[in-house]
């Protein structure tokens, strides 16, 4: 099926800000060059952030070729909560990308335990 990022079993943030005029081409070279990694590997997807934090951009490679697939929030959405360390990939589990694509971070905070002494 054509773009089911479902298949994935690697899950990759390029994190700091990405040019979202960049095609397939552009951003493979951003994970070849960049990241020392190979856009090609099955099963793994990455992606993307732009500046304004309101689109992604997600890189599969299926049997066939890449897919490329693009998601921009509405304005009255919010924006996605992007890890912006540069020149940083940092792999998250299916449960911290539903964090994301909620607007939330991918670090969720620890519980603070509760002492009794209120």
């Amino acid at each position: 099926m054509l773009g089911d990022i479902t298949v994935a079993d690697e899950i990759y943030v390029i994190c700091g800000y990405t040019d979202m005029r960049k095609s397939i081409d552009g951003l493979c070279a951003v994970v070849k060059d960049q990241l020392n990694m190979n856009p090609s590997r099955p099963n793994a997807i990455y992606l993307f952030c732009g500046r304004r934090s309101d689109r992604i951009k997600v890189l599969l490679h299926e049997r066939e070729g890449f897919v490329l697939l693009y998601k921009r929030l509405d304005a009255n959405v919010g924006k996605y909560r992007w890890p912006r360390n540069r020149n940083e990939v940092k792999p998250i589990t299916w449960r911290q990308f539903g964090w994301l694509m909620s607007g939330l971070e991918t670090e969720q905070p620890k519980a603070i335990k509760s002492t009794g002494n209120a």
